[in-house]
């Protein structure tokens, strides 16, 4: 068996970021977040709910291949107040960036997106066993 010596400078936690930075595209960015989403099911669909108050629909993408959807986008901020003038700081903006499994095959290309009240709706229809392909979902 071989000694491994040990190295007080080596952070266990920098490979940990790289391999996030590797596979996470906004980890990459500090001013980056995920957005909470509520996934549900209805009688003939999935159902996933993001709020994103403040995003413009144009900021935003979805995109579903192999049973995984993906919601990425940008939020702006609409004025500059300096970050040492701020007692809480709550509301974030930045680049956003989610994958989401869902839980049963779904139909891929009748897959639909509304925005509305801040409250992005991506509608799932339920399907049966068979082939995956990456679709593009245009936001209503």
């Amino acid at each position: 068996m071989s000694l491994t010596q040990w190295n007080p400078n080596l952070d266990p936690f920098t490979e940990i970021e790289e391999v996030m930075k590797r596979h996470l595209p906004a980890f990459n960015h500090k001013k980056s977040f995920v957005p909470a989403i509520n996934m549900y099911e209805k009688e003939n669909a999935v159902i996933v709910e993001a709020p994103l108050a403040g995003v413009n629909v144009e900021d935003v993408e979805i995109s579903v291949e192999k049973g995984i959807l993906l919601l990425q986008g940008q939020s702006y901020k609409e004025h500059e107040v300096d970050d040492k003038n701020y007692y809480r700081k709550e509301v974030r903006s930045g680049s956003f960036y989610r994958h989401i499994s869902l839980p049963m095959p779904v139909k891929e290309d009748e897959i639909s997106a509304k925005f509305e009240n801040g409250i992005l709706k991506i509608t799932c229809p339920k399907a049966g066993e068979g082939e995956s392909k990456k679709i593009d979902i245009k936001i209503k």
